[in-house]
């Protein structure tokens, strides 16, 4: 029996609509042979945790590159946590300010991409810290 895939629902919160470096991200982790779910674009907390509950996903990617990052993340967190999905590992990447980043992995995040980061690092940051849910 093979060991299940790692499963990433990659998300693009809020009101950004630069979509493109989620839409490649997505597409360099499915390469990678991870399973991806992409939700489009304007995605509340709610729907992103929602969507993370119900394709029952390992980890969460998010896109921010509109400056909200200090209230997405946090949201998205917390909306995972109502929903019993703490264990979920939420990551993303963006235009982040470095003591932002700080801030955000402090409160859980696990860890945050800024640009210029190559795909081939984000893809074995995955593999080296995010593990299939039984």
């Amino acid at each position: 029996m093979s060991e299940r895939k790692i499963r990433i629902l990659v998300a693009k919160p809020g009101l950004d609509g630069h979509d493109r470096g989620a839409k490649v991200v997505a597409r360099a982790f499915r390469d990678a042979g991870f399973e991806v779910i992409y939700t489009g674009l304007h995605q509340t907390p709610e729907m992103i945790a929602a969507a993370a509950v119900q394709e029952d996903v390992d980890a969460v990617g998010l896109s921010i590159m509109s400056g909200a990052h200090n209230t997405l993340f946090p949201a998205v967190k917390e909306a995972l946590a109502q929903r019993g999905a703490d264990d979920v590992a939420l990551f993303g990447g963006g235009i982040i300010p470095d003591e932002d980043a700080k801030s955000l992995c402090d409160k859980g995040v696990k860890m945050i991409f800024t640009p210029g980061t190559s795909l081939q690092s984000i893809v074995q940051w995955v593999r080296d810290n995010v593990q299939a849910r039984a």
